[in-house]
């Protein structure tokens, strides 16, 4: 059944399990980061949908939002001075956005559909291990290309087929797009396929790069409305 969250369109992609750090400067969302911490409407569970061009969503253009997000935690608010916020998020569970109210919030609200992993049919079993040591493989390249030891480790081994996909991405800088395609992806095998390609790719332009990529948003600034 459809659920109410308020939603925190951005330029990038919140996967399950992932942790999200965010400045917050503009009205509606310090309204909604008081919202959260009070409690008294939505508990401390917000939306994070990908914007598919610009950098905000209104009321006029609530077309440019993503179908697929990701709800969000708050753990954590360190209020700031002028009523602006550093709140520490991780991601929880996907949705699919079903309509958007503009009117009733000084932010938007969803309503949303959670949607679950489909099942492993049983023919595809016993190709799951052999994914899940290629893309912890990957992984693993991925992470000694980019970082140093002390600072990624491996995820443990007994971690459940549906999140390990994203447990994988979330070390690395992958793109908006692969993101929100793993984001999408409700099989749990073929997220493992699609992780282990996208780490191969980038562990190749690390080596002929001898750099770490950085998304093309991290070039761009978010106008300050104040």
């Amino acid at each position: 059944m459809a659920e109410t969250l308020p939603l925190f369109p951005l330029g990038t992609v919140l996967l399950p399990g992932a942790s999200l750090p965010l400045h917050i400067f503009e009205p509606r969302y310090r309204q909604l980061v008081v919202d959260l911490m009070t409690g008294s409407l939505f508990g401390r569970t917000f939306g994070v949908v990908c914007i598919k061009e610009g950098w905000e969503v209104g009321a006029d253009n609530v077309g440019s939002l993503k179908d697929i997000g990701c709800s969000a935690d708050l753990l954590d608010a360190r209020p700031l001075p002028e009523g602006r916020f550093d709140i520490v998020t991780r991601g929880v569970r996907r949705f699919r956005l079903v309509d958007v109210d503009t009117t009733t919030a000084p932010y938007l609200l969803g309503r949303v559909e959670y949607l679950d992993d489909s099942p492993v049919p049983e023919a595809a079993l016993e190709v799951v291990p052999i994914l899940e040591r290629g893309a912890r493989a990957a992984h693993e390249r991925y992470c000694g290309a980019a970082w140093h030891r002390e600072d990624w480790s491996a995820p443990d081994e007994d971690v459940e087929l549906g999140a390990l996909s994203y447990l994988l991405a979330a070390d690395c800088l992958l793109p908006v797009e692969d993101r929100q395609r793993l984001l999408e992806e409700t099989s749990p095998a073929r997220r493992l396929r699609l992780v282990r390609r996208m780490l191969h790719r980038e562990t190749g332009i690390l080596s002929a790069l001898k750099a770490v990529p950085v998304p093309l948003t991290e070039f761009g600034h978010v106008p300050n409305p104040n």
